[in-house]
């Protein structure tokens, strides 16, 4: 199975592309292709507009243009495919970061006829960052160009300059034309000079395994399953590794050690599973583990940490504010963060920033681990999704400063010293009426947390 999407600046040929795959594998079912006719006539399109069969969206046939991301599913006698056609415009830019994030392969495509645009090097440097390693480069729209070998070749130096500045790829260039099928299924007779594999051949044959089974062990708590006194599994997906019952694992954030008792599905009891396998886990020892916990190897466990240097990626139109908290929502667990950086960040930008959360997360730096190291930040008020982010790194833990004493009788008056003690240092004295999460929270945050009557 290979996951891939198709990514670069809007009208390069995505979406025509993608259908000129499942067209010439034939991969389209006839009521498909007969509703793409249909509409291809409404059109005035000459024969078969082959990028409807992708866009979908009433809003995407009317203006010709891709919104959602499509995901498609085809198959070859080599191989299976889920192939995700992303948007091309500014505006949807946050789409296609959704589907790089799980994609293995990219598909970038450039038309020739105007080479690198600003959306193309962004989606380049999306998808590196967000940890696809393999690139192939699709020069489309050749038989605009007369098949010209140097309009391939200068695209080609001029992306390779490029990925310089990008975090390691490997690259492949192959030049086509979806509209007719050159390179795509079939060797192309326009373009003599090339003499590597249509596209379909090099997607079946190529490498991207990503072993995520051999990665440490990484276990995200995403229920406690309690159906009666005798029994107290937790549920989740397996983010990484092997897991076998024996197997010591700690518990995240809290640090306890135990073993696995048994490995528990729906059709019974496991001796081994491993990502990405659902499953639920009873522990020998009784502990106190939750959701948003995490259960890890015990000999290569993660860190839990609320002091993090990491890379945005940023959606929304509204603009950054360092002055206000967001909602980090990181594997299973949700908490506050405050996000300090200097400057402006508006929509699309790409910013390295230092994030403090309220309760600790259970972190790896993205490069070592996908799951581990991605969060998404949630403004609290529209519940918009504003940011994509990427864990660079665990920054050294903020000590308590001497300072002035403060109280609190709530949540919101918790964040308030939250961010205050990020600015100048502050001791916290939570008044008796403050909820246990904001009293436990703090704690966790080496606050000095006391109980006191309400007053100022």
């Amino acid at each position: 199975m290979l996951r891939l999407i198709t990514c670069g600046s809007v009208d390069d040929g995505k979406s025509t592309l993608i259908g000129r795959l499942l067209y010439d594998s034939q991969s389209v079912l006839e009521d498909q292709l007969l509703a793409a006719g249909r509409a291809s006539v409404r059109r005035n399109a000459e024969g078969i507009d082959l990028s409807l069969l992708t866009d979908g969206l009433r809003a995407e046939r009317e203006q010709g243009i891709t919104i959602d991301v499509a995901y498609r599913y085809f198959a070859t006698p080599r191989r299976k495919f889920i192939l995700a056609d992303t948007p091309g415009h500014e505006q949807y830019t946050r789409n296609m970061a959704t589907a790089a994030s799980t994609a293995e392969l990219a598909l970038l495509l450039i038309d020739a006829r105007h080479g690198l645009r600003p959306q193309t090097r962004r989606h380049a440097r999306i998808a590196a960052l967000l940890g696809v390693r393999t690139l192939v480069v699709v020069v489309n729209k050749m038989d605009l160009v007369g098949w010209d070998e140097s309009v391939f070749r200068g695209i080609e130096r001029d992306f390779t300059a490029l990925a310089a500045t990008l975090p390691p790829m490997t690259l492949h260039f192959i030049p086509i034309s979806a509209f007719d099928g050159a390179n795509v299924v079939r060797q192309s007779e326009e373009m003599p000079w090339y003499d590597g594999a249509p596209l379909l051949a090099l997607l079946e044959t190529i490498d991207v395994s990503r072993d995520d089974v051999a990665a440490p062990f990484f276990f995200p708590v995403q229920r406690v399953l309690r159906p009666d006194q005798d029994f107290r599994g937790y549920a989740g997906q397996i983010a990484a590794g092997v897991v076998r019952p024996g197997d010591r694992v700690t518990v995240l954030p809290g640090g306890r050690t135990t073993c696995v008792a048994r490995i528990s599905t729906y059709d019974g009891e496991l001796d081994l599973a491993h990502a990405p396998m659902s499953v639920t886990l009873t522990l020998e020892d009784e502990l106190d583990v939750s959701r948003g916990d995490a259960l890890c190897a015990a000999d290569d466990a993660p860190v839990a940490a609320q002091h993090l240097a990491a890379t945005l990626i940023w959606f929304s139109s509204t603009p950054l504010r360092s002055d206000r908290s967001y909602i980090v929502k990181h594997t299973t667990r949700t908490t506050r963060a405050s996000v300090r950086h200097d400057g402006a960040v508006a929509m699309n930008d790409i910013v390295q920033v230092e994030l403090e959360t309220f309760r600790p997360l259970v972190v790896r730096p993205y490069g070592e681990s996908r799951a581990a190291g991605s969060f998404i930040l949630i403004d609290p008020v529209t519940n918009e999704t504003v940011a994509a982010g990427l864990v660079d790194s665990v920054l050294e833990e903020r000590r308590e400063q001497a300072g002035r004493i403060i109280a609190a009788r709530n949540e919101d008056e918790a964040l308030e010293l939250h961010r205050a003690w990020l600015a100048e240092g502050a001791r916290v004295v939570v008044l008796n009426d403050a909820p246990q999460d904001v009293v436990d929270g703090l704690l966790a945050m080496q606050f000095v947390v006391v109980t006191a009557p309400c007053c100022r």
